[in-house]
This record gives structure tokens, C-alpha cells and sequence, in this order.
């Protein structure tokens, strides 16, 4: 059956028989504009276009992913980074379809200024004299930022892809603007939003970060939050005399019908009926042997909940099940587990049955609250008939409140690292329940000591995660050939650092952890691998898990 969307490509392609596609539709959203400075403006979230595109096979073309904005510690936030599809040389910010990077921010207190026009505009800066207006979005790309009120310290929102932001409230409490709200999009075969604003800063109350990865304002009790990786969410301003926080950065997803690849560029994965090229760092579509990811007629992968009827003559199956992997601890938080990894031979079917296929979600990862590391939201399950793969356990984190003690990674298919600590050990989650076949390892326990921190590593469906004494890497994961081709799945995230080397994701996936300059990132989506534990300095954030997959061979 073809859906709506798959007729109008094969339309343009002008082809019903799987012949190399004229035409890729496209996601391409641009860098976060960062937050501005001391009761300043959120950041604009990046523009964000979706469309067809033609192409010729045999030809290459650049693609540009562009960065978020730095939040500014003195004025207004810089605007994102384009990001483009064809674009004129590689790692150009100008070429064929262009999104525009985000607006800044505008700078509150004394050195008032207006947002920054974007892709979004960046939020009014604020103080209790004067009224300072959000910046102009780009038509068809995003939204104007909200403007200041001549009454408290508070600034705008940073404008979205699908809504305004939010213009300071008029009410006692210095009512900051929230960010504009993103658009959702299934074109990765997961319904995702991106491109929301970020929240304007306040010396009462900060403004929420646009859904869709806007960071949240700051305020004398919070700090900002930066923008989602690969969203392009606006950065959040800050309190009085704080910096504002950085942009997300941007992705250009591409996609074409049917199971054949025929190109490679960026993380390719068939989901929901189509090849999916994702982009979250600059590189390049390039044509190669057209290889299809449906090796034969009793084959079949699953990227999303389904249900499956075994066809005629069918008594048994071989199947691969891969639970959703564990999200990152955020602020020098443990690694995520990977979704537990379940794969046999001989499974009993009936013909004609019909069977229900879960497959599991990876967990959202999460950003500090008032200096208080979150543990990372475990995975959740996929199932076919009578096997259950785990999802994967979220990472420990670190706090800073108290006695700074860190917690210990969650349990899962693979166990979340655990958090740094100055007082304890905390221990890396346990690989439960226990299959056999194991489905998986334990998470790595994180590094005890004052200005020793280092997290654990979350757990692989091979190997368990590394103590955040060793650096914290991620558990490898395991290859799998049932498709044909050999894959590896459910790698374990990495564990996050202050200042010194972080974890890297295990084999099959796995999120790298953050550092002091450099974000997590999340596991890769469709292979359960656990996402990377949050950094610090501003971008303590942790990367999600990424979603599980469940595929079945007949005989």
C-alpha cells in the first residue's frame, strides 16, 4: 500500500518500479541563534524548510549542517549557522535551498538592544525603562521574536518555526518570554519537533524554551539552558550579569521511496517506507552500488510499533529485537544502556496469526534544574510474540547542591553509567532481567574525588561500560547480518567529563559524551544505542536514547 506521500514523490519521480528516484524530499533546519545577555532576549530558533528537491543519480551534492549561536556574556547572542542542501562547495553556507540560522537574542540590563533577525527572531532584550522588539523572521522559514515591556528586568522569546515568541507578560514577577513553538516532522520515520525559540531571561521568572528544542531562560535560581542539539532550538537568555546560552544546532534529513539505498551521506536507515539519509554534522550525498535494505520477500524491519501476520507456509522465524536505549545522565552524567539485544533462530509461528510489534522508544535525556544533575529516562521495551528486549537504563548525574554526591545509573536490557561524584561511587545500573543469552551488560560506575569527575559509561549488549576512572566509554554493541548486511546495534553512551576526556559511544551507536566545550549527543535511532551523559559549563545536557527496531525473517 502506498501512502499519500510516497504516490506524490513517485509522481515527480515519474517511476512505480523502483528505479533510482529524480527527486529527494527534504527537512533542512538551520543553527539556533544564542541567548542574549543579563536579562536579555531568547534566542531565534533556526528557519526550517520542507520540500522536494530534484536530483540526478550519479551526481554528489554538498550538504551543510549548520551551528548554533554562542550565547553572549556581554551584548546580543550570535546568530546560527545556515544550513543548506546542494550547497555551492562543501561546508558552504550558501547553495540551492538555503534555511537561515537563527536570530540572537537581544542584550538586557544597560546595554539594551533589540533581537537579532534570523531564520527566527531572537527575543527583546529587557530591563524596567524601556520596550526593545523581537527580531523578524524570515517568510516561510520562521517567526518574530517577542519583545520587552517597560516595566521588569525580562526579556522576549525567541521566535519558532510554528509560532511567535511570546512577548514579556505584563504582571508582577518579571514574567519573561517564552520561546515559539517548532514544527513536527515524521520525515525521519519518528515524529520529532524542531526549531522551537528559546526562553528570554529574568531577574523574576525564565522564560520555557519553545517545544521543539528551545532552551529554557535563566533566572537568579536557574541558569539558561542551551538549545537541543540537531534541532536548531534557540539558546535561553540569562539573569542579571549571567551569559546566555548557545543554539542548537541545525540537520538536513533527505529521503527517497522504496528499500534501495543509493546513496551514502550522513546516518542512512530505511524507515516507513523510504531510505532515510540523515545529516546531523556536514557532509556529503554521494551515489553508490545500489544495495536494498529489504535483502529478500521474507523479510521484514519494523522502525515503529506495527502488527505482523505470519503469511502461508510460515512455522518459523528468525528474529533480532532491540529495546530502546537509556538516555544520558545531564551534568557530567553517566553514559545511557543500551536497549537490550535479543536475537535467535527457531522461533515457533503459526500462519495466518497476526502478532503485535512494540518497538521501544529511547529515552529523553534533560538538562540541569537549579544546579541539580537529572538522571537520564531509561528506555522503553520492544516485544514480538514471546520475546522482550529491555529497554536500556538511564545515566546517572552529578549534583552540585548538598553534599555534590552523584547518582547511580539506572537498570536496564544495558545499565546506565554512573554520575561523578566529590563523595561517593555510584555505581552503574545492572543488566536486568538476566535472558539467556545475556541481553546485555552493566552500566560503568562514575569517578569519586573534588575536580575528578568523570562519569561512567553506559553498558553494550557486548561489553560492559567503562568506570569514569577509565574515561567512561560506552560498551560495545553486537553486529547482526539477519538482513543480509551486517549491522552492529546497541552500543552504550559515554560518560561526560568537567574539563577532561569524555566517554565515547560503544560500537553500534552509542552517544559520545560531553565535556566543558563540546555537547553529548544522542544514540543513533533505530539501533537502541544508549545517548551520551551531559558536560558542563553550559552544556550539561544529555543526548537521548536512540529508538530500538525489530526485524523478522520467515520460513
Amino acid at each position: 500500500m502506498w501512502t499519500l506521500s510516497q504516490v506524490s514523490q513517485a509522481v515527480k519521480n515519474q517511476t512505480w518500479t523502483g528505479l533510482p528516484p529524480a527527486v529527494v524530499e527534504y527537512l533542512i533546519v538551520a543553527g539556533g541563534g544564542g541567548g542574549g545577555y543579563s536579562t536579555g532576549g531568547g534566542g531565534g530558533a533556526g528557519g526550517l524548510l520542507a520540500g522536494y528537491a530534484g536530483i540526478t543519480l550519479g551526481s554528489s551534492y554538498f550538504v551543510t549542517v549548520g551551528g548554533g549561536g554562542a550565547g553572549s556574556s556581554s551584548t546580543f547572542g550570535t546568530n546560527g549557522q545556515n544550513s543548506v542542501f546542494d550547497s555551492t562547495t562543501s561546508g558552504a553556507f550558501t547553495g540551492r535551498i538555503v534555511a537561515t540560522g537563527g536570530g540572537g537574542g537581544g542584550s538586557g540590563q544597560t546595554g539594551l538592544t533589540d533581537g537579532v533577525s534570523g531564520g527566527s527572531g531572537g527575543g527583546g532584550g529587557g530591563n524596567n525603562s524601556s520596550v526593545k522588539v523581537g527580531g523578524v523572521g524570515v517568510s516561510g522559514q520562521g517567526n518574530a521574536g517577542g519583545a520587552s515591556l517597560a516595566a521588569y528586568y525580562a526579556g522576549g522569546g525567541g521566535g519558532g518555526a510554528g509560532t511567535v515568541g511570546l512577548n514579556v507578560a505584563n504582571i508582577a514577577g518579571a514574567y519573561a518570554g517564552g520561546g515559539g513553538a517548532g514544527i513536527a516532522s515524521a520525515i525521519s520515520g519518528t515524529v520529532t519537533t524542531y526549531a522551537g525559540g528559546g526562553g528570554g531571561g529574568s531577574n523574576g521568572t525564565g522564560g520555557t524554551g519553545g517545544v521543539g528544542g528551545g532552551g529554557r531562560g535563566g533566572n537568579s535560581g536557574q541558569a539558561s539552558v542551551a538549545g537541543t542539539t540537531n534541532t536548531g532550538g534557540g539558546g535561553g537568555s540569562a539573569d542579571y550579569n549571567a551569559s546566555g546560552a548557545s543554539g542548537g544546532s541545525g540537520i538536513v534529513i533527505l529521503r527517497y521511496p522504496g528499500s534501495i539505498q543509493y546513496f551514502t551521506g550522513g546516518t542512512v536507515a530505511y524507515a516507513a517506507g523510504y531510505v532515510v539519509h540523515t545529516f546531523t554534522s556536514s557532509g556529503t550525498l554521494a551515489p553508490t552500488t545500489p544495495t536494498n535494505f529489504i535483502t529478500s520477500a521474507n523479510t521484514i524491519v519494523f522502525f515503529s510499533s506495527n502488527t505482523w501476520t505470519a503469511p502461508a507456509g510460515a512455522t518459523q522465524v528468525q528474529y533480532l529485537v532491540v529495546g530502546g536505549g537509556g538516555a544520558g545522565g545531564s551534568l557530567i552524567g553517566g553514559g545511557g544502556g543500551a536497549g537490550g539485544f535479543r536475537t535467535a533462530t527457531g522461533l515457533s509461528v503459526t500462519a495466518g496469526t497476526t502478532y503485535t510489534v512494540t518497538v521501544g522508544a529511547g529515552g529523553s535525556g534533560s538538562a540541569i534544574n537549579s544546579g541539580l544533575g537529572t538522571s537520564g529516562v531509561s528506555g522503553t521495551d520492544s516485544v514480538f510474540s514471546s520475546i522482550t528486549s529491555t529497554g536500556g537504563g538511564g545515566g546517572g548525574a552529578y549534583n552540585f547542591s548538598g553534599a555534590s554526591t552523584g547518582s547511580a545509573g539506572s537498570s536496564g536490557g544495558s545499565g546506565g553509567g554512573g554520575g561523578a561524584s566529590d563523595s561517593t561511587t555510584p555505581a552503574g545500573g545492572a543488566a536486568t532481567p538476566v535472558t539467556s543469552p545475556v541481553q546485555g551488560f552493566a552500566g560503568g560506575a562514575g569517578k569519586q574525588g573534588t575536580g575528578a569527575w568523570n562519569a561512567g559509561g553506559g553498558g553494550g549488549s557486548s561489553a560492559v561500560g567503562a568506570a569514569g576512572s577509565a574515561n567512561g566509554n560506552g560498551g560495545a554493541g553486537t553486529a547482526s547480518s539477519i538482513t543480509g548486511t551486517s549491522v552492529t546495534y546497541a552500543g552504550g553512551g559515554g560518560g561526560g567529563t568537567l574539563s577532561g576526556t569524555a566517554g565515547t559511544g560503544g560500537s553500534g551507536g552509542g552517544g559520545n559524551g560531553g565535556t566543558g566545550s563540546a555537547a553529548a549527543t544522542s544514540g543513533s535511532p533505530f539501533t537502541g544505542s544508549g545517548g551520551g551523559g551531559g558536560g558542563y559549563n553550559g552544556i550539561s545536557y544529555a543526548g537521548n536514547g536512540g529508538s530500538g527496531i525489530v526485524i523478522i525473517k520467515w520460513s
